[in-house]
């Protein structure tokens, strides 16, 4: 019996784009019968390691990638507000998504759902601690607890391996999928995802 097919995806809660995918993706997946892996990773070391740059740090790109995100999400249907607060460091948001994924496995989507909705439809300051706090309290998370969990050597570890291992493998940007070899990088390359995973 041949294995499902399998998609991995590289992401952060910095990037919109990402966002867009997280939305999007799962309908992708359940349609062809795919294993979704979403694989925390941080998009600033990412850029360090590779020379990228996010869009935002070039005033027309930037302005124009708003649009167009805009254009995106109400083609899908999913709610989206550009955050004011935009760029946000994502170290601690990552390492929650990391934390969970070792340990609280079964909260990993109710945590990732809270924090891009957070931040992409809300939107909020997840730079802020209190704010951090407060949304995740709001989704069930209990504060002391995902602090505990964050400090933990394991998870920071997770989290550089898993950053690297994207390097590695090609990656400059999220949301960036593969499908075995294959790599699609951007919401807007799901349709070729999709097409990776219907047998010809």
């Amino acid at each position: 019996m041949t294995a499902p097919a399998r998609v991995e995806c590289f992401f952060d809660f910095g990037s919109p784009a990402a966002y867009l995918a997280w939305m999007q993706l799962p309908h992708v997946c359940a349609d062809t019968g795919a294993e979704l892996v979403w694989r925390p990773m941080l998009l600033g070391g990412v850029f360090q390691a590779t020379g990228n740059r996010s869009p935002a740090e070039v005033e027309a790109k930037g302005r124009y990638m708003r649009e167009d995100l805009q254009r995106f999400a109400r083609r899908a249907g999913v709610p989206f507000a550009h955050n004011p607060h935009f760029p946000i460091n994502t170290l601690t948001l990552m390492r929650g998504a990391t934390a969970m994924q070792m340990h609280r496995p079964e909260r990993f989507q109710g945590y990732a759902q809270a924090v891009f909705e957070a931040m992409w439809a809300q939107p909020r300051n997840l730079g802020d601690v209190g704010e951090l706090t407060a949304v995740l309290a709001a989704a069930g998370f209990n504060a002391a607890e995902f602090m505990t969990l964050l400090a933990r050597q394991d998870v920071k570890d997770q989290l550089k391996a898993t950053t690297q291992e994207a390097v590695e493998r090609g990656v400059f940007g999220a949301p960036t999928m593969f499908v075995g070899e294959q790599m699609f990088w951007g919401q807007d390359r799901l349709d070729f995802v999709r097409d990776a995973l219907t047998p010809h």
